[in-house]
């Protein structure tokens, strides 16, 4: 890279925190769907004034920072919507990403520095008294708790469809899932299988709200629920499953805590049982983007959800696998938006 475009990469940054409310004045204001309506011809400052209940100054603030950033185009005076600009717009990933930075991440993104040195979600505050963010999420208001799930949800439900058919592979009467959120898994789980037990464990008001879907889909007779806290190391799991799964939960803990979850489920299979880890890992992506996008999940982590963990490479994971006892038998790549599927067996 020439010193120049290092330079210009720096300012990047330097300018990213104000750059990022100016693109999400453009798309809540209007004014990017304005340009994508004028196609090709653009529009002048003028012509958007008379059409949006924003002055001229404030459409050349936004407009000329959107330039910069690359989501407008300027041709003699005329605007016109670029393919940045167009992602912003109408992507999906990019908009629960956003969202998920502007609700959840922003204000306490201040206090990283705090949070390393202690370990410890110190921008959290700005949400709520808490010691992680999971103990807050049922009680975060709007709109932080509809971009948090919508950014759960996005990128784990996008892998389910894949991850059944590679769970349920073998024969699968019993199945315990650790972390189990809202209980969407379980469902899909009890749905595609019509006499597979489902057992979930989790905090309680991730339990109540688990049970209520499973009620509201007609499948609450083998969906089941069990409070725990999964930092007490000394807290047993259930035992006698076939399957034990998690999905995007390891990332939510430092390594210590993977070790013990996963020597826990160990001891809670039945012989011939599977332990199956869905995990989003920065270093199997496809895309460079995509690393881009987990490699900076990690500063959340660090600074509103504990303090403690990360999304982890690869490697970081294989070895928990084998520290805990386990054989990672089979690893596919590719399942939903980022995901990879570990399937492991008792050592």
């Amino acid at each position: 890279m020439k010193a120049s475009d290092a330079r210009f990469a720096a300012q990047r940054l330097a300018f990213g925190p104000l750059v990022f409310h100016a693109a999400l004045a453009l798309r809540d204001l209007g004014v990017l769907e304005a340009l994508m309506h004028k196609g090709d011809t653009g529009a002048s400052v003028a012509d958007l004034a008379g059409e949006l209940d924003l002055s001229s100054y404030a459409l050349t603030v936004l407009l000329e920072s959107g330039l910069g950033a690359g989501l407008v185009e300027l041709d003699q005076g005329r605007y016109q919507l670029s393919k940045v600009g167009y992602f912003v717009l109408y992507d999906e990933m990019t908009r629960v990403n956003l969202n998920f930075v502007r609700d959840i991440c922003y204000h306490g993104a201040a206090a990283l520095i705090t949070s390393l040195k202690e370990e410890r979600p110190a921008g959290l505050e700005h949400l709520g008294e808490w010691r992680t963010i999971y103990e807050g999420i049922s009680a975060l208001t709007e709109p932080a708790r509809s971009s948090w799930f919508e950014f759960d949800h996005y990128y784990s439900s996008s892998a389910f469809p894949d991850a059944l058919p590679l769970v349920f592979r073998a024969p699968t009467r019993s199945l315990l899932d650790v972390g189990g959120n809202t209980g969407k898994w379980a469902v899909l789980c009890a749905e595609h299988h019509p006499s597979v037990e489902v057992t979930l464990l989790d905090g309680a008001p991730q339990i109540e709200r688990a049970l209520a879907r499973a009620t509201h889909a007609g499948v609450s007779a083998r969906v089941h629920g069990t409070v725990v806290d999964l930092l007490d190391h000394a807290q047993e799991f259930p035992r006698g499953f076939d399957v034990v799964w998690m999905s995007q939960l390891l990332s939510c803990f430092a390594k210590a805590d993977i070790v013990s979850i996963l020597k826990r489920s160990a001891r809670a299979l039945a012989p011939g049982g599977r332990v199956v880890v869905l995990e989003t890992f920065w270093d199997r992506q496809k895309y460079a983007g995509a690393s881009y996008n987990l490699q900076q999940t990690s500063l959340y982590f660090a600074s509103m959800a504990n303090g403690k963990s990360r999304i982890y490479d690869f490697d970081s994971i294989r070895e928990c696998v084998s520290e805990a006892g386990l054989n990672l038998e089979e690893v596919h790549d590719g399942l939903g938006v980022s995901h990879t599927l570990l399937r492991c067996s008792v050592a």
